[in-house]
């Protein structure tokens, strides 16, 4: 290929982009007419189901090469830049940067939203309840650990619901200032962070102690601040925090993945690929775990998690978190809820939303 064939090609290259940068303002103008719509109609601005149908539709319909997950990441950030001209958009995290919860958050809602870091859940749960922030991402469950107690404890006071929920698959990097193994003294991190690497730290560094921290974005701080320090984090926090990686992909586990739930003041309409989350409690008496699965079991309707809690104000009596395929809005599911709710103390239904992928 000769200099004029390369320079033609980049000519054509950008051109291309100039279509495309043509075409993404009138998108936005689009995006803008459409953000006076539902103001005049008190309609909430974030839409998940319709944002899975976008990612759905052109994922099935690319004809290639350009790969389709990226077209996911592509046009996450198109509709992250045109959610923010309708409405700046705030959402709390558990932060503090570089946090998992934190990447989840920018997978969810791209980079364009204004992404506030909080040192609890249920600080992130309080930024929402108050409307200073207009969604929360949280974190529920490790495919590893299993769920997070603190999240599933705030629901219970809690009046928000679930809008959505995010997967996002997990890998941690040994990380330190100097990047030597030999130089390791003490391991910071999270506990489930730990936890997740526990074969691979008892096989490498026995001996070394182990310190549990807030968060894993905090422990790449301190290894930042301590040469003696290792943390367990993200590739994200070793760029953040100008670590060098001591070893990449150290959990133990290649298939580990961690469930985020974002919270909000009200759930999403019907998107046809749902899940409804419910919490309830029941009386104790013979029988009673059986009869308040069967109301789904004669209907057909999966259950894709139980899960069970200790109730803070009564000894050896528990809340049960369940999770159901289908929206409420459906009527088989409505009639199941229903009947379970026969069977309750009380019952409350978390949300329906769009399932992730």
């Amino acid at each position: 290929m000769t200099e004029k064939d390369l320079g033609q090609l980049r000519q054509e290259i950008d051109r291309i982009d100039d279509q495309m940068l043509e075409l993404l303002n009138r998108r936005a103008r689009v995006v803008l007419e459409v953000g006076q719509a539902k103001a005049g109609q008190s309609r909430d601005f974030y839409v998940p189901s319709r944002e899975q149908a976008i990612y759905e539709r052109l994922t099935a319909s690319n004809p290639g090469p350009f790969p389709s997950e990226a077209i996911r990441r592509v046009f996450r950030e198109i509709i992250s830049a045109s959610l923010s001209l309708e409405q700046p958009m705030k959402v709390a995290f558990l932060g503090p940067q570089a946090t998992f919860t934190h990447l989840a958050a920018m997978q969810r809602f791209g980079l364009s939203a204004q992404l506030v870091p909080q040192k609890s859940i249920p600080a992130i749960f309080e930024e929402v309840q108050r409307g200073r922030a207009d969604y929360g991402v949280v974190p529920v469950e490790n495919s590893t650990e299993g769920v997070v107690s603190h999240t599933l404890d705030m629901f219970m006071s809690s009046d928000l619901q679930v809008c959505a929920e995010v997967l996002l698959e997990i890998s941690h990097d040994l990380l330190s200032r100097n990047g030597s193994l030999e130089a390791v003294r003490k391991i910071v991190s999270h506990p489930q962070a730990l936890a997740q690497c526990r074969a691979w730290l008892e096989e490498n560094l026995p001996d070394i102690p182990l310190v549990d921290v807030g968060s894993t974005a905090l422990a790449a701080q301190m290894a930042a601040e301590d040469e003696s320090a290792a943390a367990v984090a993200s590739e994200m926090a070793a760029t953040l925090y100008g670590l060098q990686v001591v070893k990449k992909k150290i959990e133990d586990n290649p298939h580990n993945f961690t469930r985020f739930l974002v919270i909000g003041r009200r759930s999403p309409e019907r998107s046809g690929r749902d899940k409804t989350s419910v919490m309830f409690s029941v009386r104790d008496e013979p029988g009673i775990l059986y009869r308040m699965l069967e109301p789904f079991s004669k209907r057909d309707i999966n259950l894709s998690k139980i899960e069970s809690r200790p109730m803070k104000s009564k000894a050896w009596e528990y809340i049960f978190f369940l999770d159901i395929e289908g929206h409420v809005a459906e009527d088989n599911v409505k009639a199941a809820i229903d009947e379970l709710h026969g069977y309750c103390q009380f019952l409350k239904v978390l949300g329906s939303y769009p399932k992730a992928r």
